[in-house]
C-alpha cells in the first residue's frame, strides 16, 4: 500500500499518512514571515468559506475557472461556483457529510470525501473521491450528470479533453472515462507503485491527443489519449541514496506546458525541459522539488525542497536568480501572473508577489487562517487563494 509523507505540513505536524519524519533534525523550523515595505497593489475582491476546505487530509483541493466561474470543493461534500469578478454565487451544494457512494450521506460510517479535483472543460465539472468515485456535474446548474467507480482514490484533479475524462489512482492507474455516459473506454496500469512515496499525486495534463504526468517512481509518462498506450518515458530522477527517504524520488508536481515544450520537476530529481512530442529531455537541471513548476516570460520558476524559488533560463535551464526568504514555509506550487508576478502561498496562510524579473518580494496578504498547499489560481489581474480551512479569495493586483 502506498503511504503517503505529506511533506507540506511536515513543519506544521499536519502530516497525512505516515511520516518518516522521527528526529528533530529532520523537520526545519521555517524562517520568519518577512517584513517589507510593499510595492504592488492587491486588493480583496470577495472572500467565501467552503465547508472545511482540504482539511487534515492532505490534499490540494484546488479551485478551477471556466468562462468567467469558480469552482470550489471541500473534502467534507461541499461544492461551489461564484462569479470571478465578483464572488457572486451562481450555485453551491453544502451536504455537510461527506459523498457517499449509493448518494449524500451525512456522517456514519460509509462516508467518502472529495479529494480529487475540480476540474472544469467542456460544460462538465468532474471531481475525484477518496473511496474511488468519479462524480460528474453539469458546471451551469452542479446538476448530477453520472458517476463512475474506479481503483482507488483520486487525489488529484481529472483531465478533461476530447469528450473524455481522464482519472488517475493512487494505486498507479490512469482511467479514461466517456465524458457523457463515465463509462470506462480504457485503462492504464502501472502496477508498480513504491511501497514508499510522497502524499500526492500529479495531475494529468491532456494536450495535443496525448496525455502527461510524472509517476511516484521518477518518471514523465505520454499516454495516447485515445487508446492509454504507452507513447514514451523518461526518467527525471534516480532514486539513489542509503535510506528511504534519500530515495524518495517522485514526479507529483504539476507538468507545464508552454510554447511547445513541456516543463517538470521531481523530488531528489532535475527540472527538465521536453519535448512532448518525443520524450527528449531539451535540457535537464539538477534541482529536488515536488510542487510543480510555471512558466512565463521566458524564465521557468521553481520552488525546491527547501521553499527557495528559483527562476531558471527556460531556453537552457541555467540559473537566473533565487530567492530564499521564505525558506522552509512549505511552500505551494509557484504560479505566475501577467508574466510579471510570481505567487505562492506557505503553511501559514500568507500569500505573496514577487516580481519575475529578480526575485524581489512586492506584496503580502493573508486570506487563511491554515497552509495555502494549493497552487494559486491566476486568471489575468485576478488571483484565486484556496486555504486548506476551506477559505477561498480572490485579489486582483495593480500598479508595482
Amino acid at each position: 500500500m502506498k503511504r503517503g509523507l505529506a511533506l507540506l505540513f511536515a513543519a506544521a505536524l499536519l502530516a497525512s499518512g505516515c511520516s518518516l519524519f522521527k528526529s528533530k533534525d529532520n523537520i526545519h523550523p521555517p524562517k520568519p514571515v518577512p517584513k517589507f515595505a510593499p510595492t504592488l497593489t492587491v486588493k480583496e475582491l470577495w472572500s467565501h468559506g467552503i465547508g472545511d476546505g482540504a482539511g487534515r487530509s492532505g490534499v490540494r483541493l484546488r479551485p478551477a475557472v471556466s468562462a468567467g466561474i469558480v469552482y470550489a470543493a471541500s473534502d467534507n461534500g461541499s461544492l461551489a461556483a461564484w462569479q470571478l469578478d465578483s464572488g457572486a454565487t451562481v450555485w453551491s451544494h453544502a451536504f455537510g457529510g461527506g459523498w457517499h457512494p449509493f448518494g449524500w450521506f451525512k456522517g456514519g460510517r460509509g462516508q467518502d470525501r472529495f479529494t480529487g479535483g475540480p476540474s472544469v472543460a467542456d460544460g462538465l465539472l468532474v471531481i475525484g473521491t477518496q473511496k474511488g468515485g468519479v462524480y460528474a456535474f453539469e458546471a451551469k446548474t452542479g446538476k448530477e450528470l453520472w458517476r463512475a467507480q474506479v481503483s482507488s482514490e483520486v487525489i488529484s484533479a481529472p483531465a478533461i479533453a476530447g469528450g473524455k475524462v481522464f482519472v488517475r489512482t493512487n494505486d498507479g492507474h490512469v482511467f479514461a472515462l466517456d465524458g457523457q455516459t463515465g463509462k470506462q473506454d480504457w485503462l492504464y496500469d502501472r502496477g508498480d507503485v513504491p511501497a514508499l512515496s510522497l502524499r500526492g499525486n500529479g495531475t494529468l495534463l491532456a494536450v495535443n491527443g496525448a496525455l502527461f504526468f510524472g509517476t511516484d517512481d521518477g518518471k514523465l509518462v505520454a499516454l495516447s489519449q485515445a487508446d492509454g498506450s504507452t507513447l514514451w518515458q523518461l526518467p527525471i530522477a534516480t532514486g539513489e541514496g542509503r535510506t528511504d527517504i534519500q530515495r524518495l524520488n517522485d514526479a507529483d508536481g504539476r507538468v507545464t506546458f508552454a510554447n511547445g515544450t513541456l516543463y517538470v520537476d521531481a523530488y531528489h530529481g532535475n527540472v527538465m525541459a521536453v519535448d512532448p512530442a518525443t520524450g527528449h529531455a531539451l535540457w535537464s537541471r539538477p534541482l529536488s522539488s515536488y510542487t510543480g513548476v510555471d512558466e512565463g516570460a521566458g524564465k521557468v520558476v521553481v520552488v525546491d525542497d527547501t521553499s527557495a524559488i528559483w527562476a531558471l533560463d527556460a531556453s537552457n535551464g541555467g540559473d537566473l536568480w533565487k530567492q530564499d526568504v521564505l525558506g522552509w514555509r512549505w511552500l505551494s506550487a509557484p504560479a505566475i501572473q501577467m508574466d510579471k508576478y510570481i505567487v505562492v502561498g506557505d503553511l501559514q496562510g500568507y500569500a505573496y508577489w514577487l516580481a519575475i524579473a529578480d526575485g524581489k518580494l512586492l506584496a503580502k496578504e493573508r486570506p487563511a487562517g491554515s497552509a495555502i498547499a494549493a497552487r494559486p489560481l491566476v486568471v489575468g489581474d485576478v488571483v484565486v487563494l484556496a486555504g486548506d480551512d476551506g477559505s477561498v479569495t480572490a485579489y486582483r493586483v495593480s500598479g508595482g
